[in-house]
């Protein structure tokens, strides 16, 4: 698009995105959970998308599962995640089980995030069984990104996070999800964890967007939890992970240097430390002991 680091860019709507598909244009998106990982989000104008993804829960509330997260949570963060998004388009994961009671809840809940999270669109994992709910949400007013293929919130039903589409019946069904999610309204769609065969097949025969994660280099776009492009995740890794950064090396290595510091009292020096010569300070201090 010609865009460089530090060039403003006008706000990304879902227009944009469908723009990018028609010119071949990746999409780019990167999760965010608080104010400065929006920000970082948001200084290069070729970041088109930030997802407050669920993944919230392990890689910053330290819980064992997604399906531990509260809708409140996830308000809690979407909210300090747009006071620092600029230009990117702003989504947020719905949570497991806010929107699988009744297509009301999910109204209810959608409206939430919207409303106090300050989020432009919701993500719900999901294939049939939420082609309904998907188009009342638009329906409504509220965009949706679509989700299939590994679907994590679904993973002890799944005994493990397991790849999707491996075989001919199960590339059908992903491939009937993904159409019919389009069908319902979805404005995108992400394919996480499937050959890279389908999601070059399903990018093809969709009209909107697909963001992969494990689903190879054909989709529209790509996505990647923040902790695991900065190096700072020390969970396991998968296979589709690539780490751009070593943020934990230096984190470890500032945290040693400082510790180190105030041990040996090179920490805080003359320089970082204030002064003051209206005072006659040998008064002040305590008088020596004569015994």
């Amino acid at each position: 698009m010609g865009l460089h680091p530090g060039v403003p860019r006008k706000k990304v709507t879902l227009e944009t995105l469908h723009s990018l598909k028609a010119n071949k244009t990746p999409i780019t998106m990167i999760t965010a959970y608080d104010y400065p990982s929006a920000v970082a989000c948001s200084s290069n104008p070729s970041v088109d998308i930030v997802l407050v993804g669920d993944s919230l829960a392990q890689v910053c509330l330290g819980y064992a599962s997604t399906t531990e997260l509260t809708l409140s949570e996830m308000i809690h963060h979407t909210r300090a995640v747009a006071r620092g998004t600029t230009h990117p388009l702003l989504v947020a994961d719905m949570p497991f089980g806010t929107y699988t009671v009744s297509r009301s809840d999910a109204i209810k809940n959608a409206v939430r995030l919207v409303q106090e999270g300050r989020v432009e669109a919701i993500k719900m994992e999901g294939g049939l069984e939420v082609v309904e709910t998907v188009q009342r949400l638009t329906e409504f007013g509220i965009p949706v990104m679509a989700h299939v293929g590994l679907k994590p919130q679904r993973h002890v039903a799944l005994s493990g996070f397991r790849i999707q589409g491996k075989d001919p019946n199960s590339a059908k069904q992903v491939i009937k999800e993904a159409e019919a999610l389009q069908a319902a309204g979805a404005f995108s769609i992400v394919l996480e964890g499937v050959p890279k065969e389908l999601g070059r097949c399903i990018s093809n025969r969709l009209q909107i967007p697909t963001i992969g994660i494990g689903a190879g280099p054909a989709t529209d776009g790509q996505v990647l939890v923040w902790d695991d492009i900065m190096g700072t995740w020390n969970g396991h890794k998968a296979k589709f992970v690539r780490r751009f950064g070593n943020v934990q090396a230096e984190r470890d290595s500032a945290i040693k240097r400082y510790v180190e510091a105030v041990r040996d009292g090179s920490f805080p020096n003359d320089s970082e430390s204030y002064t003051s010569d209206k005072v006659e300070w040998e008064s002040l201090s305590p008088a020596e002991s004569h015994l």
